[in-house]
């Protein structure tokens, strides 16, 4: 089980920043999404990514070039068709996911592997979608993808270990640590980050202490790149929210409830860096 040529459905912050991995690896990559303007968008993010490792030393003008001449656009799932590999990088919405996959099944080749993006929903439930319950799996990048190290792979009941390990092993090629975690809410990550998140939400809805206050005590002290709160504004409110409701239906875990701020927030908006404000202000 070889894999090549890849694809990628979802052309947002997170599909474009898979595509830039994919192309980094030196792999031909097809980003499809059905709106132009992000693909557009996703396609102008990754060279200027590219851009500033150039300005940097880290990057070649012509290595660049080739990067950006390996990535492909379309708007047609078709163009899927004859991929080893198509990873789906939709919003966190389990029925979209579903009908996506249940589309691709119909399209691409019997041997292609799917995987999905999902940072916590069911797998098994996108799986079952399909008539290729062996192929699928999650592929839980990291954001930002081209930064972060690792690769979560999640293996459902149906999930072959051929499939497995061919993953695994072009995963590597693609300089990721891979981890193999099991089809439960959250996986292993999110399982474990979500309540610290919601936590900072939590002190900041109690007035314990200000968004600036837990920001920097967490980065000073535990010497995280960023606050949570700066990370919401990153993920964006209404995807942590999701999560976080998806978590807290599948395990009845105060942990994972979704704070009222957070909830009150998204309603007005407010999901983070993409709209210009969250628990800062990015105007």
């Amino acid at each position: 089980m070889e894999i090549k040529k890849l694809g990628v459905l979802g052309c947002g912050q997170m599909g474009a920043g898979i595509v830039q991995v994919f192309a980094q690896a030196g792999y031909d990559v097809i980003a499809v999404d059905t709106v132009p303007a992000m693909l557009e968008k996703g396609l102008k993010g990754i060279d200027k990514r590219l851009a500033g490792r150039v300005e940097k030393g880290k990057l070649s003008e012509d290595e660049k070039k080739a990067i950006m001449g390996r990535i492909k656009t379309s708007t047609n799932l078709k163009d899927l068709a004859d991929c080893d590999l198509v990873e789906e990088a939709a919003p966190e919405d389990l029925e979209l996911k579903k009908r996506l996959f249940a589309e691709l099944d119909g399209i691409c080749k019997p041997g292609t592997i799917f995987g999905s993006n999902t940072s916590g929903l069911s797998v098994t439930d996108m799986a079952v979608a399909t008539k290729r319950g062996d192929r699928v799996m999650g592929m839980h990048f990291h954001n930002p993808a081209p930064v972060m190290q690792l690769l979560e792979v999640v293996r459902t009941i149906m999930t072959s270990q051929e499939a497995i390990d061919a993953v695994k092993k072009w995963g590597a090629t693609l300089g990721k640590t891979v981890v193999v975690a099991p089809d439960v809410g959250g996986f292993i990550v999110t399982r474990l980050f979500t309540p610290f998140l919601l936590g900072a939400v939590r002190m900041l809805e109690a007035g314990i202490a200000t968004r600036d206050e837990i920001d920097v005590s967490m980065k000073l002290a535990v010497n995280h790149p960023m606050g949570p709160l700066e990370v919401v504004d990153f993920i964006g409110l209404d995807t942590e929210l999701s999560i976080a409701e998806s978590l807290y239906r599948e395990t009845k875990e105060a942990k994972y409830a979704p704070p009222v701020l957070l909830r009150k927030m998204v309603t007005a908006g407010w999901l983070g860096r993409k709209t210009g404000k969250g628990f800062y202000d990015y105007k």
